[in-house]
C-alpha cells in the first residue's frame, strides 16, 4: 500500500511538471511553478501519512462527532464572501494566507469516520428508521448538500455514493438502500436541470462532435491526446496537448498527457496501481480488528478507487465531464494532503489487522 502510495505520488509529480511547465511559463514566468506547489503540498500530506500510520486510529472515533461538526462549520464558512475564494463562479475554497485549502476534502473523511463510528455504535438500531436510519441519513444529506451549494456535484455524488456503501455493508437493509437510489433518480434530474450547464455537459457526453470548438472541445482534445499516444507515447515531455490545446492539463485532464507521452504502457500502468490500491485496501478492511476499522478502511478504499475510475472515465468520455481530479496524481495541494491522510489512517488499521 505504501510502496504504491509513493510511486503514484512520484508519477504524479513528474506528469506535473511535463504538463504544466508551459502554462506555468507563460502565466507564473516560472515553469516549475506547480511543480514546487505540489511537491510542498506532498511533503506535509506524506509527513501527515507518517504520523496517522503510527497513531492508534482508535482516537479518530473518539472525536467523530467533533471532526463532523467542524466539517459542516467549514463548508457553511466557504459559501460566505468572507472566508471563501470564488473560483469560476464556484465557491470551494478557504484561504490561509497565501495558499487555499477546500473543507470538502476535511469534510470526506470526517463524514467517512462518522460513518464508521455509527455504524460500530448503533449496529443493533439499523433496522429502526427513527433511532437508526434518520439520523445517520441527515447527517449524510447535511455533507452532501453543502458540498452540492458549492457547486461540487462530482464529489457530492461520489460521497453519497460511498457513504451508501458503506451502510449497506455495515448491515442496513436492501430495502433502506433501494428506496433511498430510487428517491434520487427524480432529484437528480431535477438538479441537472436546475444548472444549464450541466444540461450542457449532459449533452456534449453525448455527442461532443455537435460543437467540436465550442463545449465539445475538451472532451475532444483529452481524446485525441490518448489516441496520439499509441502503446507506447510520444515520449516524456513531447506532448502537443499540453500546449495550450487540452484545457485543465495538469489538474482533471492529466490522465490524456499521461496516455499520449506514455501511451498505452504508462496509463495501463496508473489503471493497474490503483487496482493493486484496491486490492490491498479491501484486504485491510476484511482483516480489521473491529467494525469501526473495517468500515473506515472499506470506505476509505471506496472514495479514492471510485474518484479515480471516474476521473479515467472522464478523460475516456464514458462520463459527463466532472472535476474530480486523479487521486495522487493530479495537481491540487489540499486533495493531494488529504488523500494521504486517509491512506495514514489507511496504513494505520493495517498496522493492526489480525492474521
Amino acid at each position: 500500500m505504501l510502496g504504491v502510495t509513493v510511486a503514484l505520488v512520484v508519477f504524479g509529480l513528474m506528469m506535473i511538471y511535463s504538463s504544466s511547465a508551459i502554462f506555468a511559463s507563460q502565466q507564473y514566468n516560472n515553469s516549475w511553478y506547480f511543480f514546487q506547489k505540489q511537491l510542498l503540498w506532498a511533503l506535509v500530506g506524506l509527513g501527515a501519512c507518517y504520523l496517522l500510520m503510527k497513531a492508534d486510529y482508535h482516537i479518530l472515533q473518539r472525536y467523530s462527532r467533533a471532526l463532523i461538526i467542524i466539517s459542516i462549520v467549514l463548508l457553511v464558512l466557504v459559501l460566505t464572501g468572507i472566508f471563501g475564494r470564488e473560483v469560476g463562479g464556484a465557491k470551494r475554497w478557504i484561504m490561509l494566507g497565501p495558499a487555499s485549502f477546500q473543507p470538502s476534502e476535511l469534510a470526506k473523511i470526517s463524514l467517512l469516520i462518522y460513518i464508521a463510528d455509527y455504524l460500530d455504535r448503533k449496529q443493533s438500531k439499523l433496522s429502526k428508521v427513527i433511532k437508526g436510519v434518520a439520523p445517520i441519513l441527515m447527517v449524510i444529506c447535511i455533507v452532501c448538500g453543502l458540498i452540492l451549494v458549492e457547486p461540487d456535484m462530482g464529489t457530492s455524488v461520489t460521497l453519497g455514493a460511498v457513504s451508501l456503501g458503506m451502510l449497506f455493508v455495515g448491515g442496513l437493509s436492501f430495502w433502506y438502500i433501494g428506496s433511498l437510489l430510487l428517491m434520487s433518480i427524480p432529484l437528480f434530474f431535477v438538479l441537472v436541470k436546475l444548472k444549464p450547464y450541466r444540461m450542457r455537459r449532459l449533452a456534449v457526453f453525448l455527442d461532443p462532435w455537435a460543437d467540436p470548438q465550442g463545449k465539445g472541445y475538451q472532451i475532444i482534445q483529452s481524446l485525441i491526446a490518448l489516441g496520439s499516444g499509441g502503446f507506447f507515447g510520444v515520449g516524456l515531455g513531447n506532448s502537443k496537448q499540453k500546449l495550450l490545446y487540452l484545457p485543465a492539463a495538469h489538474t482533471d485532464f492529466i490522465f490524456p498527457i499521461i496516455g499520449e507521452e506514455l501511451g498505452f504502457i504508462g496509463t495501463l500502468s496508473i489503471v493497474v496501481l490503483f487496482f493493486i490500491f484496491a486490492w490491498r485496501g479491501l484486504k485491510i478492511s476484511f482483516h480489521a480488528p473491529d467494525l469501526f476499522g473495517s468500515m473506515l478502511a472499506g470506505g476509505i478504499t471506496l472514495m479514492i478507487v471510485l474518484q479515480a475510475l471516474i476521473n479515467i472515465g472522464v478523460s475516456c468520455a464514458f462520463f459527463p465531464t466532472k472535476g474530480l481530479p486523479l487521486p495522487l496524481v493530479s495537481y491540487g495541494g489540499s486533495s493531494l494532503a488529504f488523500t494521504l491522510v486517509s491512506i495514514g489512517i489507511l496504513l494505520n488499521i493495517s498496522r493492526q489487522t489480525t492474521k
